[in-house]
């Protein structure tokens, strides 16, 4: 625990589904420890029932909030409250608030301006000022179907084998990676966010964050001519919250990148840790790509240092 940032998980349970629960604990678990777990609702009410059986083996707090008025939320006011008086407390570094409410756009903007690290979490539908108002910001219904879509390819890996001879096992497993390729290939289009869609419609293009990297890598200083892979992905996150690989269909930031056709990979040495992200060199003087506000964004071209 030593080192590790202490987190404020605060759940809005009127806008997120009990079944989400593992994802939340799991996701925040990757940037720090949570040392409050609260949950925020009206336990009174039959549709609070879900909540009631995740809270006790995942120890989460309930915090009861009755409605004094037909039509309006208390919620949304009790969690502000007690996120403001543990922000005052300085037992944190960071805060998780879960909900799709752009309620709380201001309250994330508040923590942000005193210093601490809001990671946001809801659904697809979530709006867009409140995710811009995190520093990061998490889609559960996409952390959920990603797992499933492991699970299930995991799954199909692991069935037993029944070739008996050499040559048939290695036609099994020719076979089986195929399968398995297109598995994989299925799963992605299962649960890639169609552009038209009213969930995904807040989600960031592929194609802004395409125009991004290019941006990025075109701002490289003459000299360097390739930016490390970590820096590039810590960039996306700065520039746009909710970019998180697994939007895209990719578990990770260097099978992400490969996807993209204007940019390569590339290691230090043979058997190097570090990865570096530069431009594909072109026979053409330049590469044109349409940026977000439907410009033109050129790709200088660049020479390659002379070994001396």
């Amino acid at each position: 625990m030593l080192g590790e940032k202490r987190f404020a998980v605060l759940i809005d349970a009127d806008n997120v589904s009990a079944k989400y629960i593992k994802y939340i604990l799991d996701e925040i678990s990757n940037y720090g420890v949570a040392t409050y777990k609260r949950i925020y609702g009206d336990w009174t009410k039959p549709s609070s029932g879900s909540w009631k059986d995740v809270l006790l083996e995942n120890s989460v707090t309930p915090v009861q909030q009755y409605g004094y008025t037909v039509g309006k939320n208390a919620t949304d006011s009790a969690m502000i409250i007690d996120a403001m008086d543990i922000l005052y407390s300085g037992h944190v570094e960071g805060f998780c608030i879960v909900s799709s409410d752009s309620d709380f756009t201001k309250l994330a903007s508040r923590l942000r301006e005193s210093g601490m690290l809001v990671v946001g979490m809801g659904e697809r539908k979530t709006p867009k000022p409140f995710i811009a108002a995190c520093n990061q910001f998490k889609y559960l219904d996409v952390l959920a179907e990603t797992e499933k879509k492991s699970m299930e390819l995991e799954e199909s890996r692991i069935k037993p084998e029944t070739a008996i001879n050499v040559d048939k096992v290695s036609k099994v497993e020719s076979k089986k990676e195929k399968e398995t390729e297109a598995e994989n290939s299925k799963a992605i289009k299962a649960f890639m966010i169609p552009e038209s869609t009213d969930a995904g419609k807040n989600m960031t293009d592929i194609s802004v964050i395409k125009a991004a990297i290019l941006k990025m890598m075109n701002e490289v200083d003459e000299d360097g001519q390739r930016m490390n892979m970590g820096e590039l992905g810590s960039r996306l996150v700065k520039r746009y919250p909710d970019f998180d690989v697994r939007n895209y269909g990719d578990t990770k930031l260097s099978k992400f990148l490969k996807k993209i056709d204007f940019i390569e990979i590339n290691s230090d040495g043979k058997g190097g840790s570090t990865m570096w992200v530069t431009l594909r060199s072109d026979n053409e003087n330049n590469i044109m790509v349409k940026a977000q506000e439907g410009k033109t964004v050129p790709v200088r071209r660049r020479r390659r240092s002379k070994k001396k």
